[in-house]
């Protein structure tokens, strides 16, 4: 079922933004430590494209209605989705709808949709699912230039360190 706001996206608009993405854009999956996280991460998804001129990610954000954009010092325009509902109401269908042509877009993005339904599903919240989650992200825009703060080896080790981790709730620390 195609939600309404997407039959709404005139389809030049659609293919022409989608193959601007297509050259251009980038999705990210990313790990941040977090102690108040019940596994201690964090997993943030991410859909940007880069440009110099703002114009064109104005569209992104006037017909995807969602995200932000963003300038970097050095004149680069970003245009940047984080939020999961987001992308999960509006990205992943916007894609679905107007594909890629590019393999390597169409790799990354299956691979993204894979990640976005596993956290969708809550299973970045237990070992198992992070664990696949890692094993996907893995796969997640191979080749040069890829940096990653965190990376699967990282993940493993904070597993081996404090397999309590897993099972902590949250303290609520009550005044005397």
């Amino acid at each position: 079922m195609q939600q309404n706001w997407l039959n709404q996206i005139k389809p030049n608009i659609g293919y022409y933004l989608a193959g601007f993405a297509d050259g251009e854009g980038s999705f990210n999956v990313s790990f941040r430590k977090r102690d108040d996280h019940l596994i201690g991460w964090q997993v943030v998804l991410t859909f940007n494209v880069s440009q110099k001129e703002s114009y064109v990610l104005s569209q992104f954000k006037k017909h995807l209605g969602c995200g932000r954009i963003q300038t970097r010092r050095d004149g680069l325009h970003m245009y940047v989705v984080s939020n999961m509902t987001s992308i999960q109401e509006k990205v992943i269908p916007f894609f679905k709808k107007y594909n890629f042509l590019s393999q390597t877009k169409k790799t990354n993005f299956h691979i993204f949709c894979q990640i976005a339904k596993l956290v969708n599903e809550k299973e970045h919240l237990n070992r198992d699912g992070f664990k696949k989650i890692t094993e996907l992200r893995e796969k997640l825009n191979e080749g040069r230039g890829r940096t990653r703060k965190y990376n699967k080896s990282d993940v493993i080790k904070s597993f081996q360190e404090n397999p309590k981790r897993l099972y902590a709730k949250q303290r609520i620390l009550k005044e005397m």
